[in-house]
């Protein structure tokens, strides 16, 4: 895999400038102890000062927050395209379409619950590659048949199709957002595996090596993630089944084993030659971890980690541009949860615990 014509150095340059803006770990504990209201103000006197006072005519409360917050995050990596050129706009346009699937998710759990158009709205990220019009039209959907439907002409429609039939079967949503996980990521793979070398399992360096092993650290959280959450609850459902290809750190089998004994699921982690070397407060995290919810948070920390590891051993790469994706991703879901929180009276202890904050 070649950048070719591509300019790193130059995107580089503009990313390190943004992720220096992002907000520190304790303006995350000052806004813990503010309303909604101060909230805004307080983005206000950020970058994300525009989108408040653009949208502050039409919005109050929560909901101006997450417009901000989902107009800021899509103006930012809709930034990063125009800044980017040859294969590493491909590689980040594709990175991207990770929005398309949380879109998809989204509306989808959405008409499930029965939720109204504008509540499911609120959470959308127009990030990715899928037009505005037709997630408009699947947002004013009536079944989750009817949005697998509209979504016919985007790489995702054959995927969703083949798991709506097991969704009819089960009730469940299980099959349609791992289908989902599951074509984004083998896309991004497949992508890959006719110039890469992709069978390797310890740490690489070089500016392709590295990018690759950020994709690899992301399936195998999202594997554990996934597994996890089926083990946990009560379903009737396979683990091994919504196995994810192309991670380094599971097999099927290991996976369905591991899920049954949380200690030794943590301790396969820390001692795989991929990542016991390169996370540290991250696997402490993880070995405290006393719920589900924690240990997803600690999952996300140590995929922040690990992504920066990679951008510093090799800055001038797209895992930098990468690792700042994760970052800003980070920054819009603990503004959101923190606004959330303060909405339905959740303590300020509670609040924390919905964050993640390294």
């Amino acid at each position: 895999m070649s950048f070719g014509a591509s300019n790193p150095e130059y995107v580089n340059g503009r990313v390190r400038s943004r992720r220096a803006s992002l907000f520190a770990d304790e303006d995350y504990r000052k806004l813990i102890r503010m309303g909604p209201s101060g909230i805004a103000r307080f983005m206000e006197e950020s970058e994300y000062e525009r989108e408040i006072n653009q949208l502050g005519t039409r919005f109050s409360g929560v909901d101006l927050i997450e417009y901000a917050l989902n107009q800021n995050l899509a103006k930012h990596f809709d930034d990063l395209l125009d800044w980017s050129e040859g294969r590493l706009y491909d590689l980040i346009a594709r990175y991207l379409r990770k929005f398309d699937v949380w879109n998809i998710k989204t509306i989808i759990r959405g008409v499930y619950t029965d939720t109204p158009a504008d509540e499911i709205e609120t959470d959308l990220i127009r990030a990715g590659e899928i037009d505005d019009a037709t997630l408009d039209r699947a947002l004013e959907a009536d079944t989750v048949e009817d949005v697998v439907e509209i979504f016919n002409r985007t790489i995702f429609h054959d995927a969703l199709e083949e798991a709506y039939e097991e969704y009819e079967e089960t009730g469940a949503l299980v099959p349609l957002e791992n289908a989902l996980d599951r074509e984004f990521y083998e896309r991004l793979i497949e992508d890959l595996s006719g110039s890469y070398d992709l069978s390797f399992t310890e740490p690489q360096s070089g500016p392709e090596a590295l990018y690759v092993e950020f994709l690899q650290a992301e399936i195998d959280f999202r594997n554990a993630r996934n597994a996890l959450r089926l083990a946990r609850s009560g379903a009737d459902l396979e683990p091994a089944e919504y196995y994810i290809e192309g991670g380094v750190l599971f097999d099927r089998s290991e996976l369905s084993r591991l899920v049954t004994d949380y200690d030794e699921l943590v301790d396969h982690i820390a001692e795989s030659k991929r990542y016991g070397d390169r996370l540290s407060s991250a696997l402490t995290r993880l070995r405290e971890a006393e719920s589900l919810i924690q240990f997803e948070h600690a999952l996300d920390a140590a995929l922040l980690e690990y992504s920066d590891t990679l951008s510093s051993i090799y800055p001038v790469s797209v895992s930098a541009v990468l690792s700042y994706i994760l970052a800003k991703e980070r920054e819009v879901e603990n503004i959101r949860a923190i606004a959330r929180g303060r909405e339905v009276g959740l303590s300020e202890s509670e609040i924390e615990e919905e964050l993640v904050i390294l």
